[in-house]
């Protein structure tokens, strides 16, 4: 099978058919990987790691957020070379130099051996499209690299093009409009966003990443498909079948394993006698060490397999690089950990002054939605609901909305939803959801180049990107509102989002009002009713009890039928007397939202008869009983067997983000 890895296309292609007939074959190769490790923790210096490299076993580490190129060895970090705009993938040559694609700046550069950076190919700070002499050639946002031959060859990611350099020419080796096609000449071709690049033995593969597919170029120059473009099933599998969520990184180790940084995933082919397409880490957005098969990634960009059989890893939204290994290198690092590392509200807030994303920035709007708040119904354990993950800031119809704090754009695809009414944009660590970004009111382009536009044949409108290094200084308009008439506004990086009310100062927000907790219920073990209604009587008790809160909070400034979740729920159990049952003598806050838990845990946090959406009546019934706070979670009952016998009083606590709290008392005996 060796021989195949030269031409991977026609070794995918045949192999596939043989593994169809020979699953008894289906035995893994010699990989000692077990577990996933932390090599850098948030605090180090490193923004965004994206791209990696290696040389002589140390690792190379491209920081978009930054601007540097950082050397990692031996668990140091240090500062290799700086004075980029925005870093993307990195390669070395045989002679060792290193060579970067910046995205911001739009040029290809060479790091010597000294750390001396100059540019190759390009002109600074200008995008285009243009071959030529390298020093007049023009590309816009490049993310990958590979070198081969002295060849240079680049993902020119928004020009949805390969290009190469040789010598001091630059010319285009494949690829035209953006789209999807194969063929045998550069001219045929179509991408979509292509980023990471790595060569196969012969051929050059290419993560395409917005069609979601791998792409090679073989030496005869003809383009084709290896991976991707599977259903919606299983996304792992034989070539033809597998399907890719949005690759990024690539990387091939001396056995000719193949890796692919997908998504929030580590994917490989060729680990096995057949080749087939495997997730061997990661999968759920999060942060998790440990064993492989359980790890947890955030925008895993850059993967790099080192030459003792390692796989270091670009773990881009969590600000980290980890490793794939057998070893003990690096750290497994907990949850709790890892959470407690990162800026917290309070240190998100003082990086800028407060403001609303509108004009006037410092005039209060109203607040039409919390972070935490169910959004779906909930009526069985089937549902599908989801938390809540911003704030909503009420704002009119086709009204400019603009940007709270300076940022830059990252992510290679920062735009989603094109279209929709939850059409996006993501920075680093904030977002803004229900906008027509790059459009005014009556859906006419803004005059600005960082808004790169699709046309049809028509000449309508069918998508936007944003170029990954693209700048905005804060208060800049990004578009208009769409129908839903507010600003979602996402506070805090992808997988931390925080309570915005914690984390942004909003100039004049206010609230007054304490919560309203329109009723209490209790429930057994097995969610059977126990009665509640009286209020001439205790009700009687024993055994687990459930509690349920129906309650919500208004801010200064709603109007009456608004109804806002709460930042927080707990209970006190008391005697009869009001003094506190021993280990209920401090309230406790059982549900939290300080930041958004993870979507498994909303029937955790909401019962059946939950429900919030842009239409009809909202509701809000908490599980008081249970535990949920961050990234914790757990279900949590009243056991009242601890209790002597006698009458007590569960006091349900109900607070918003301001500090007012409102409380009900259901009495009970036992």
């Amino acid at each position: 099978m060796e021989n195949f890895s030269k031409s991977p296309a026609l070794y995918l292609i045949l192999v596939s058919v043989v593994f169809l007939g020979s699953c008894s074959f289906f035995e893994e190769k010699e990989h000692a990987f077990s577990e996933v490790r932390t090599i850098t923790m948030p605090g180090t210096g490193i923004g965004e790691p994206f791209g990696l490299a290696a040389r002589n076993g140390d690792v190379f580490v491209s920081d978009g957020a930054n601007g540097i190129i950082w050397l990692l060895n031996e668990g140091k970090v240090s500062k290799f070379a700086s004075g980029f705009k925005t870093p993307s993938h990195i390669a070395f040559d045989k002679k060792g130099n290193l060579f970067v694609a910046d995205s911001g700046d739009h040029t290809v550069k060479r790091v010597s051996l000294e750390g001396t950076v100059t540019v190759v190919a390009g002109v600074a700070g200008k995008p285009g499209l243009k071959d030529g002499p390298a020093s007049q050639a023009l590309f816009r946002a490049p993310i990958g690299i590979a070198v081969k031959n002295d060849k240079i060859f680049v993902a020119d990611t928004y020009n949805d093009r390969i290009r190469v350099i040789e010598g001091s020419i630059v010319n285009t080796l494949a690829g035209s409009e953006r789209g999807f096609s194969d063929g045998p000449n550069a001219t045929s071709v179509r991408f979509d966003s292509p980023t990471g690049l790595v060569f196969w033995g012969e051929s050059l593969v290419i993560a395409d990443t917005g069609n979601r597919r791998l792409r090679t170029i073989g030496p005869a120059g003809e383009t084709r498909t290896i991976l991707g473009g599977g259903g919606d099933t299983d996304p792992d599998g034989i070539p033809g079948g597998a399907r890719l969520v949005s690759p990024v990184g690539l990387s091939v180790d001396r056995k000719g394993t193949l890796y692919i940084g997908d998504g929030n995933s580590v994917r490989a082919v060729g680990r096995r006698f057949v080749p087939v397409l495997e997730t061997i880490a990661g999968g759920d957005r999060g942060f998790r060490d440990g064993v492989q098969r359980d790890s947890r990634f955030n925008r895993v960009s850059g993967i790099q397999a080192l030459a003792n059989g390692d796989l270091a890893i670009a773990d881009s939204e969590n600000g980290i690089v980890r490793v794939l290994t057998g070893s003990a290198r690096g750290n497994i690092v907990a949850p709790k950990t890892f959470r407690e590392s990162r800026a917290t509200a309070e240190e998100f807030k003082k990086r800028y002054r407060g403001k609303w994303p509108y004009s006037p920035a410092e005039r209060a709007r109203e607040i039409a939605g919390t972070l935490g708040e169910i959004r779906g119904e909930i009526v069985d354990e089937s549902s599908v609901a989801w938390f809540h993950n911003g704030l909503d800031i009420v704002g009119g119809y086709g009204e400019k909305a603009r940007t709270i704090r300076p940022g830059k754009i990252l992510r290679p695809h920062a735009v989603s939803e094109f279209g929709t009414r939850r059409e996006n944009v993501r920075f680093p660590d904030l977002g803004y959801i229900h906008i027509r970004l790059g459009r005014l009111e009556d859906g006419t382009r803004m005059k600005d180049a960082r808004f790169k536009f699709e046309t049809g044949k028509d000449g309508s409108i069918e998508g936007l990107r944003i170029p990954r290094g693209s700048s905005f200084d804060s208060g800049e308009v990004i578009g208009t509102l769409n129908t839903m008439n507010h600003v979602h506004l996402i506070a805090g990086p992808s997988g931390g989002e925080m309570n915005a009310l914690s984390a942004l100062s909003l100039p004049g927000a206010s609230d007054s009002r304490s919560p309203v907790i329109e009723q209490v219920e209790l429930f057994d073990e097995s969610w059977d009713s126990i009665e509640t209604n009286s209020t001439n009587a205790r009700i009687k008790v024993d055994g687990k009890l459930r509690v349920v809160a129906t309650a919500y909070d208004q801010m200064d400034g709603n109007a009456a039928r608004r109804r806002l979740g709460l930042y927080k729920l707990g209970y006190r159990v008391l005697k009869n007397d009001g003094e506190a049952v021993r280990g209920f003598e401090k309230t406790n806050w059982s549900i939290v939202f300080d930041m958004t838990p993870p979507n498994d845990a909303v029937q955790l946090v909401y019962a059946p008869g939950s429900r919030s959406g842009a239409t009809g009546k909202t509701t809000f019934r908490y599980i008081v009983s249970n535990n949920v706070s961050g990234v914790s979670r757990s279900e949590g009952f009243l056991d009242t067997r601890e209790l002597n016998a006698g009458q007590y009083l569960i006091r349900v606590f109900a607070a918003d983000f301001f500090g007012n709290v409102a409380s009900k008392d259901i009495a009970i005996k036992k």
